[in-house]
């Protein structure tokens, strides 16, 4: 599984033979690849015109191109926004809140980032064959892409650890830029141009896996609740700046602390444990069919409805395991 960000064709097809080498160097002969870009074509090919494009077909024989449009940037942060107001608006008719849930189209973004991740995750496992996934940049819907194939394929990355370090190496090292995609809230009412909730995007589709799988994550929704918080406003350093190169500038090792040390202090990580987790060797295939994708409750709702007997139904799970 590879991820990049788009090649510089432009409207001149420019062929970069280092590229090409690299890319036919990864198969053997007669293996074939798959190119998973996260743009529709229309939106490749209008990225040609401004110096960028996709890989052509005949100087990358072995590789086949598959276009699966995810909404990123300002699209995606209106949506959230219009789910936000949705959730905030008091005592609704139930066609009311039903009609503003699904014009805010906030779930059908859930399904089409599972949608991509299964298919890259497919043409790993089934096909065996090798996946390059980019976007434009390679910092967004790429990394959206990545993350969530590695967790439907690999149990590893489903431990608490495990997730810590998918996200520090697909997230963090990769360079999304949070300081521009979080730079606010969607309650605020001031609209920046880079906003988008591209990382929550990846915790509602870890929740949705959660939720199919209750028993294969070690983590619970706690967890990711907290990662949402400390990716719009942390006392750690963690998700600070854009990339490694702005956190090296603004040296926020040295001069911060990191949100995994906190989270992985004993007293600190019982908390976030999922009490029912074993161990689950398998790929977890989620289901994307329209009944299978379900509103986070316990995110968009949480100022909402009380979570008081949600707390104590899963404190009782926890005591009822650990009695056993």
């Amino acid at each position: 599984l590879l991820r990049s960000s788009q090649p510089l064709t432009g409207h001149n097809r420019r062929r970069c033979p280092e590229d090409e080498k690299l890319l036919g160097t990864i198969l053997d002969e007669g293996e074939r690849g798959f190119i998973i870009d996260t743009r529709s074509a229309q939106a490749a090919k209008q990225a040609r015109m401004s110096g960028g494009g996709t890989e052509p077909k005949s100087f990358y024989p072995q590789w086949r191109r598959l276009h699966r449009a995810l909404e990123r940037g300002r699209p995606l942060q209106e949506s959230f926004i219009r789910l936000v107001e949705a959730c905030s608006e008091p005592s609704p008719s139930m066609d009311r809140w039903l009609g503003r849930l699904e014009s805010s189209r906030w779930l059908s973004h859930v399904k089409a980032a599972l949608s991509t991740a299964c298919l890259a995750a497919q043409c790993l496992d089934r096909e065996g064959c090798k996946v390059l996934v980019h976007g434009a940049e390679g910092t967004d819907t790429t990394l959206l892409v990545t993350a969530l194939a590695q967790l439907i394929l690999d149990p590893s990355c489903r431990s608490l650890e495990g997730f810590q370090g998918l996200l520090e190496r697909e997230w963090i090292e990769a360079g999304h830029p949070f300081q521009l995609r979080c730079a606010r809230s969607a309650a605020s009412h001031a609209r920046g141009k880079q906003e988008a909730p591209i990382f929550l995007l990846f915790l509602d589709c870890v929740w949705q896996l959660s939720r199919q799988f209750p028993f294969s994550l070690q983590f619970g929704e706690r967890l990711l609740l907290a990662l949402f918080d400390n990716a719009y406003a942390s006392a750690y350093g963690t998700f600070l700046c854009n990339n490694e190169r702005e956190r090296s500038l603004c040296k926020v090792k040295e001069s911060t602390h990191s949100l995994w040390a906190w989270l992985n202090q004993p007293e600190e990580r019982q908390k976030y444990l999922n009490p029912l987790y074993s161990h689950n060797p398998l790929v977890i295939w989620p289901s994307v069919e329209p009944q299978s994708i379900q509103l986070w409750q316990g995110l968009f709702l949480r100022w909402i409805r009380p979570s008081q007997h949600l707390d104590e139904a899963w404190a009782e799970i926890q005591r009822l395991v650990e009695g056993k």
